[in-house]
């Protein structure tokens, strides 16, 4: 199959690199406003350049890759959209959920299926975690325990437009503690607090954060994220049950060193980048949107499911900001009305 990719930034020309590798996928083509990062893939993954969205979707493409900036999601996927294309898109659908709302309206019913980049969803240890818990083998969750630390805060500019600590980081957590879970949040409680770059906090924002998730069910979730964690990067999940209790992430490359008299666990060198702590997730992401592409599976992350985790960003902001409970039902706006058509 062919493959558009849009935008060919850090994450776009990692995928690029990843779809080049895929049996699947037998030609590329790129477009970057930068014409030295579309040159640049022409000349490694012998990809064909484009010199614009509308000539990658004017090109024969079976599917596309949206890795462009976030502000550029909507249009692009729409315009994808309206020409039949399936959709790979990098999270979030949108800046805003406002604007991914009418994403959604425009997607459903097109028969165009849209796949929104939570790469966790297939990482080997979540989807693990997820069968251990639909088959019962933890029994009645009561906490689950999810962590997002990275080694070191991103750049000014980066802070600027991320739209804050959770809706750019905290809400890869939100979103996999409800697929591997399977359930809802309905309330969430959040707090946050600077301890690091103080451009951090010159834009709103604060660099380390936690946040109380009660379920639908009344399952507690915590999460846990700073933009400074010396040692490496942390990514782990927890889920503990009446009957067992079970860890993602706890091998040897986990960025913590341990103090018991003895201990020798971890020794393995820390994780250090995310697209070193997922290259294999990414790998196996890219290769099930081919196999939506080729019309053998769903979307397995939706419009509606990227929205879900948005909007429990979305509460946590709000419960930083006011210093209180927020329930979900205070953010979901129009969103069931959209769903339900």
């Amino acid at each position: 199959m062919r493959i558009g990719i849009l935008g060919l930034g850090r994450i776009g020309a990692f995928h690029a690199a990843t779809l080049a590798g895929l049996d699947a996928v037998d030609s590329l083509v790129v477009s970057d406003p930068v014409a030295a990062a579309t040159a640049a893939a022409v000349e490694r993954f012998g990809a064909t350049a484009a010199d614009s969205p509308e000539a990658v979707l004017a090109a024969g493409v079976d599917g596309i890759v949206i890795a462009a900036a976030t502000d550029a999601h909507p249009a692009l996927i729409l315009a994808a959209v309206k020409a039949g294309i399936p959709v790979f898109c990098e999270k979030p659908v949108a800046k805003t959920v406002e604007e991914s709302l009418t994403v959604l309206r425009a997607v459903q019913g097109s028969g165009v299926e849209v796949h929104i980049g939570y790469n966790r969803r297939f990482d080997a240890g979540c989807v693990a975690a997820r069968k251990a818990v639909l088959s019962d083998e933890l029994g009645k969750l009561h906490t689950v325990r999810s962590t997002t630390l990275d080694p070191a805060p991103p750049p000014a500019a980066y802070i600027a437009v991320s739209g804050g600590i959770f809706r750019d980081c905290s809400v890869h957590d939100f979103d996999i503690v409800r697929w591997v879970t399977g359930r809802e949040v309905s309330e969430v409680y959040a707090a946050g607090g600077n301890r690091g770059a103080e451009y951090i906090a010159e834009a709103g924002d604060v660099d380390t954060a936690s946040a109380i998730l009660t379920l639908d069910d009344g399952t507690l979730a915590v999460i846990s994220n700073s933009r400074h964690n010396a040692r490496g990067y942390d990514v782990r999940l927890e889920l503990h049950g009446m009957k067992d209790s079970i860890a993602v992430g706890l091998e040897d490359k986990l960025p913590l060193r341990s103090v018991e008299p003895g201990a020798t666990f971890p020794s393995g060198t820390p994780h250090n980048f995310f697209m070193d702590r997922f290259a294999d997730a990414y790998r196996a992401e890219l290769t099930a949107f081919t196999e939506v592409v080729a019309g053998r599976s769903p979307s397995p992350c939706t419009v509606a499911d990227a929205i879900e985790a948005s909007l429990i960003a979305e509460a946590c902001t709000l419960s930083v900001q006011e210093h209180r409970l927020v329930s979900m039902d205070e953010v979901r706006g129009d969103l069931d009305k959209v769903r339900q058509g």
